[in-house]
């Protein structure tokens, strides 16, 4: 028989795997005897586990949520924040996925009930990992009311740092995470289009307004909305960049790829590759080559070669002006 500690957590373990359990079934897979079943979920309710028994033909046990949560002891912004962090985790791309999952449900089991509902409102959308540079930190009660309404399709007010006047209202679709930062993905009623709000910048009024009926995003899902937004398209269609060129570079493909998000990399040769970019503008596009400080050959468009000159010509211009009279 396997020491108490240890029989107290593999029960704990099967009673959150599955809704209810008959006592026999339990004291079978533990090797106990139903009487040590009772015992060690007595001890389980001493430690604050709320364990109800459950009335019926074979008798058992089931795993409700609490009051508290024990034994991690959370407050309720330490709760709300684990599973915020464990939807990042579900979404990352990283091989934790299923585990962050069936912790999240494990969380949310033992939660009361205003904090699953609090948890439920917040349906968060990551597209990008976090970039290593400080950004504004978002107020936990804005994430918090901000999902509320999206969750409840309730058109939210808020103020907007950027601006003065009266609030925004906006009809609130998606919370996305995205390099680092949070936004709020709505249609804001007074410009009647999709705009994106950083929600750093977002003072939420209280109450919320009225409920609306979800308006179908302009692109097949939100990731690709909000990155046709941030690489200058309307996201009306696609995510793709409006300006998209290649070049040769001088350079060795693994010296390259590692500063090429988006793009592809492909080896010509012991020092050379060809790099495809997009930009919002062939101008920016140029200079996102340039950055790579080697020699280059335009590959195409038309479009990109010409940008060049251009680029040329202003970067002459300011050395000009920086040259002594």
């Amino acid at each position: 028989m396997p020491k108490t500690s240890a029989r107290l957590l593999a029960l704990l373990s099967l009673l959150q795997a599955r809704r209810d359990w008959p006592g026999a079934l339990l004291a079978e897979r533990l090797a106990v005897s139903p009487r040590t079943v009772r015992r060690d979920v007595d001890r389980l309710r001493e430690l604050g586990y709320p364990v109800r028994t459950v009335k019926g033909p074979d008798g058992g046990y089931r795993l409700d949520a609490g009051t508290q949560l024990p034994p991690l002891l959370f407050d309720d912004g330490q709760a709300v924040a684990v599973a915020v962090a464990l939807q990042l985790a579900a979404v990352s791309g990283a091989a934790i996925g299923a585990d962050a999952v069936r912790a999240l449900t494990t969380v949310r089991q033992v939660m009361p009930a205003r904090l699953r509902h609090r948890v439920d409102a917040l349906r968060v959308t990551a597209m990008e990992p976090p970039v290593a540079r400080p950004e504004p930190p978002v107020d936990a009660g804005v994430l918090v009311a901000v999902g509320a309404a999206v969750h409840a399709q309730e058109v939210l007010r808020f103020d907007y740092a950027t601006g003065s006047g009266p609030p925004r209202r906006v009809e609130p679709h998606h919370l996305v995470a995205w390099s680092g930062r949070w936004y709020l993905v709505g249609w804001d009623l007074d410009r009647a289009d999709w705009r994106t709000f950083r929600l750093d910048r977002v003072r939420p009024w209280t109450p919320s307004g009225p409920r609306f009926t979800p308006r179908p995003l302009p692109a097949p899902d939100v990731a690709t909305f909000v990155a046709g937004r941030f690489r200058g398209a309307d996201g009306s269609a696609s995510a793709a960049w409006p300006c998209v060129g290649e070049v040769l570079l001088d350079r060795p493909a693994a010296e390259v790829l590692p500063y090429v998000r988006d793009g592809l990399v492909e080896e010509r040769g012991p020092r050379r590759c060809s790099v495809v970019l997009g930009s919002w503008s062939w101008t920016a596009l140029a200079a996102a080559f340039g950055r790579f400080d080697a020699g280059l050959e335009v590959v195409g468009p038309a479009e990109l070669a010409a940008a060049f000159p251009v680029l040329a010509r202003r970067y002459a211009a300011a050395a000009a002006a920086r040259e002594p009279t």
